[in-house]
């Protein structure tokens, strides 16, 4: 029995050392945390609501702070989540330490100044939101370093130069929101490399060229939105053949021209449209009465002709119809009153003419704006319009 005893007493020790050695390591890497959102909470500038300046205190466990999230196997800081809280400051190099964190969410503050390099050191990053800040400065091409990265948000920033061709180089981004900023040049032909992204949303910068043929190579694309920039081009014939899981399609607002592609019901999950504010021609397409989930259609203020297609009143969940401004002629089509989600129809200035329908929005509870102004219409303004209220209403 004390042979035994002998035997097993080392085992215990090593064991014993084992853990200590363990849980030593983890207070000094979870000191190594502390300090990086200690050298953070140092480079705010203002706390609106004094969260940081009351609960970010040595007198309390890093783990119970409020944003902060430590793991439960390795007790370092996972996650860091100070979003909309009101706070002004820079970001430190240090938060470069928090070598355990997977989800970075900051947006909704008023951060600003460059993001510090050493942020391409957090290799376990997969999520990254500095959207509604004032952050300046290029797009960081370290981004590419990071291999877990799976969405990037910096929208509604003051960011400048280019998108940077490395930050295709991030294989795993599912979403790559960079709207609202300054950004110029051309969308990187490198944006192709991206296989597995949903949503891509840039609108609202300053891109100008055309949109490159590798963009419409990624079939996971479920939101692309370009919206309010200048690129021009011709869109791909077969658009909806490569992008078939497209629920957005937002191109507003810049200087595409040729025509709307005869195949847009190919992209059967399409819920918005928006192509108003470019240099569209030809006809509405009556393929476009296929999208039975389509709830927003935008194609005003194009060079669109002839006549809206009767096929348009098979669109029953379309809320929002805009076709305003531009050289539309022939009548109203009668389907039109088959649209009972309704809730905006404007067909301003264009050349449409005839009689409208009796019962036009008798079955469209939901419309509360209706524009047919400065077209070629004639006879009596139906009856029905006595019987709904519109609160804005425009016909003559």
């Amino acid at each position: 029995m004390k042979r035994k005893i002998n035997f097993l007493f080392p085992l215990v020790v090593s064991i014993w050392h084992h853990f200590l050695i363990l849980s030593v390591t983890a207070q000094v890497n979870l000191k190594t945390d502390e300090a990086a959102l200690l050298a953070l909470k140092s480079y705010v500038t203002s706390d609106t609501y004094n969260i940081l300046t009351s609960n970010w205190t040595s007198t309390t466990s890093v783990c119970n702070w409020i944003g902060v999230t430590c793991g439960s196997h390795h007790q370092r800081v996972i996650t860091l989540d100070i979003s909309n809280v009101g706070l002004v400051g820079t970001i430190p190099p240090h938060l470069g330490n928090l070598s355990f964190l997977v989800p970075l969410n900051i947006s909704g503050n008023g951060f600003h100044g460059i993001l510090p390099r050493e942020l391409g050191n957090l290799h376990r990053l997969e999520f990254i939101n500095v959207t509604s800040n004032m952050f300046t400065g290029d797009i960081p091409s370290w981004f590419s370093l990071l291999p877990e990265l799976q969405h990037l948000h910096l929208a509604l920033n003051s960011f400048t130069g280019i998108i940077p061709p490395a930050i295709c180089n991030a294989s795993k981004l599912e979403s790559l929101v960079l709207g609202f900023n300054q950004l110029q040049g051309e969308i990187p032909n490198e944006i192709g490399n991206l296989q597995n992204l949903t949503w891509l949303s840039l609108g609202s910068n300053q891109l100008t060229g055309s949109v490159p043929l590798s963009l419409f190579n990624i079939p996971s694309l479920q939101r692309l939105v370009l919206t309010n920039n200048s690129l021009s081009g011709n869109l791909p014939v077969d658009i909806c053949s490569k992008l078939p899981q497209l629920l957005v399609l937002a191109l507003s607002d810049n200087g595409f021209d040729g025509q709307i592609p005869l195949e847009i019901d190919k992209c059967s999950k399409l819920q918005i449209l928006s192509l108003s504010s470019n240099k569209f021609s030809g006809l509405i397409p009556k393929q476009i009465g296929n999208l039975n989930v389509l709830y927003i259609l935008y194609l005003g203020r194009n060079d669109l002709k002839g006549e809206i297609p009767e096929e348009i009143g098979n669109l029953r969940n379309l809320e929002i119809l805009d076709a305003q401004n531009c050289s539309l002629s022939g009548p109203l089509p009668s389907s039109i009153s088959n649209l009972t989600s309704l809730q905006s129809l404007n067909l301003y200035g264009n050349k449409l003419s005839g009689t409208l329908p009796r019962d036009i929005c008798l079955n469209m509870p939901d419309l509360r704006a209706f524009d047919l102004g400065n077209n070629l219409f004639s006879g009596s303004i139906p009856k029905a319009f006595d019987l709904v209220y519109v609160p804005t209403l425009f016909i003559s």
